[in-house]
């Protein structure tokens, strides 16, 4: 697979991807966005069973590339630009965001830096957060007159509460990564310089975990939000009674009941 502003690797079982337009802190343009799709499609495979998402040099993601729009403006083409600004946020909700969101794998964020606007939105995607110390988190939507995007309107409040959120949006300051802690936004704090080795160690051992379990818990905590209780219930009596056939759960039960370690294997 060949990429140009994003790179993808595989180590221990995790599908690395990682921005990497460290020029412009990894800002998303319509080619970054459409390689994170496809190293998101590849992520599917069954040799990948946990995800790492994180950005090149010392930002994660500043949100979109603003060049091209700037450029538009001074060319007098809103049509233009309302066409371009269209195609981003489409490929961006439906390539990368909904791609995360239905990856059957657990995806860890390495915050490494500063996460704003859609950068911030990506975040969010996410199953697990874990941030460097240095790390700042901004919608930075208001600051340019605009609404936001990425799935933050959907996922913010379901992290933080509807209030923290809008006050996120309205005040469109920068959060500090031990706020970020306290209020939910993110899963862990760690030291700049040990981002990415606690980052890929949470990867790696959600990777040897029973990876088809979390796919369906991902999808129950999901579809939680749409369901009265008794739908939700069933829900998870049908996903126990399809584990209960697989290689991992019973594993599991022997594994218990001998008093060692389990050994999944995703299956």
């Amino acid at each position: 697979m060949a990429m140009t502003e994003i790179t993808f690797e595989k180590m221990d079982g995790v599908g690395i991807i990682t921005m990497n337009r460290p020029e412009s802190r990894n800002a998303l343009t319509l080619n970054m966005v459409s390689e994170m799709g496809e190293a998101i499609e590849a992520c599917q495979r069954p040799d990948v069973r946990a995800v790492l998402l994180t950005g090149a040099g010392g930002g994660f993601c500043s949100g979109a590339d603003l060049k091209f729009v700037l450029e538009t403006l001074e060319n007098d083409d809103p049509k233009g630009l309302q066409d371009y600004i269209t195609t981003l946020a489409n490929d961006l909700h439906h390539k990368v965001v909904i791609g995360l969101r239905r990856l059957e794998k657990p995806v860890v964020a390495g915050i490494n830096g500063v996460a704003a606007g859609a950068g911030f939105s990506l975040t969010l995607g996410c199953d697990i957060r874990v941030a460097a110390r240095s790390a700042r988190f901004l919608m930075a939507y208001a600051n340019i007159g605009a609404p936001a995007d990425g799935g933050s309107t959907y996922l913010l409040p379901r992290l933080i509460g509807a209030s923290r959120a809008m006050e996120m949006y309205l005040a469109s300051q920068p959060t500090s990564a031990q706020a970020a802690l306290e209020m939910g936004l993110v899963n862990h704090v760690v030291e700049d310089d040990a981002l990415h080795q606690h980052a890929m160690e949470t990867a790696v051992r959600l990777a040897k975990g029973p990876t088809a379990a979390y796919a369906r818990v991902k999808a129950l905590f999901d579809s939680s939000w749409e369901h009265d209780l008794a739908t939700q219930l069933d829900l998870e009596t049908a996903a126990f009674a399809d584990i209960a056939l697989t290689d991992d759960f019973q594993e599991g039960i022997k594994a218990f009941t001998e008093r060692r370690q389990a050994r999944f294997q995703g299956k």
